[in-house]
């Protein structure tokens, strides 16, 4: 069944058209994964989601609901959560206040207590750094924080934006790793990045962006030698 439902959109900056005619779909349950060398599109589409850049043109079918012209507080609480490109913790707030911060739905300090204990159990690190301040982190242990906050509103789709970004290749491994986690835990996953091996290792489907279209999709195995992969990456 799918949750989430990208159909035809099309998505402006002023008068200059980003993305065209983009369609998707990410089946509940899933990982599925947006392909794209930087300028493609990707961040647009994940902004185009969550109504911070509103489509011009097509539709966003979330759990069944039309939410392309939700505000985008109220797509979250519909039940999506991001984690942005570049992690953006809140550097002068504790590890374990930035994960309140995402549990800010959420009325019942028992729900909030017993959610924080289970991204301590999901990530040991942040329980050992609970006080310290986010800003004073590496850049592994801050990707774990925002990935913690998105998950404090318990999500039925988490969209991930470029998580191996500035990060060495045994951290990019180690938050694969956790995204696969999260995903058999039974959340959905959007996967938007840029590398293609460790993306398609974790990945049930995928779609390739480039120049603002949808050029590819099919199934991992489908998409590791497409021409159209190879040109969306090194034209």
């Amino acid at each position: 069944m799918a949750l989430l439902e990208i159909q035809a959109i099309a998505t402006a900056y002023d008068k200059a058209d980003v993305l065209q005619d983009v369609s998707l779909t990410v089946e509940a349950g899933t990982i599925t994964c947006l392909l794209g060398s930087n300028g493609s599109g990707k961040t647009t589409l994940v902004r185009s989601v969550l109504g911070l850049t509103p489509a011009r043109a097509g539709r966003i079918v979330f759990d069944g609901v039309d939410i392309t012209q939700l505000p985008t507080h109220k797509i979250i609480a519909a039940g999506m959560a991001c984690i942005p490109e570049g992690r953006k913790v809140f550097p002068k707030l504790t590890v374990e206040d930035n994960l309140r911060a995402g549990g800010y739905q959420v009325r019942s300090d028992a729900v909030i207590q017993e959610r924080i204990a289970e991204i301590y159990r999901l990530f040991p690190r942040l329980a050992e750094r609970r006080g310290q301040f986010a800003g004073t982190m590496s850049g592994g242990e801050q990707a774990m924080v925002s990935i913690g906050r998105g998950l404090m509103c318990a999500p039925k789709l988490l969209m991930i934006d470029e998580p191996s970004l500035g990060l060495s290749p045994r951290l990019v491994k180690e938050n694969f790793q956790i995204i696969r986690q999260i995903n058999e835990r039974g959340i959905t996953v959007l996967l938007v990045e840029q590398n293609v091996h460790q993306t398609l290792a974790v990945a049930g489907y995928g779609y390739v962006l480039s120049k603002g279209r949808v050029v590819s999709a099919g199934t991992p195995d489908d998409l590791k030698d497409r021409k159209e992969v190879r040109e969306a990456y090194f034209g």
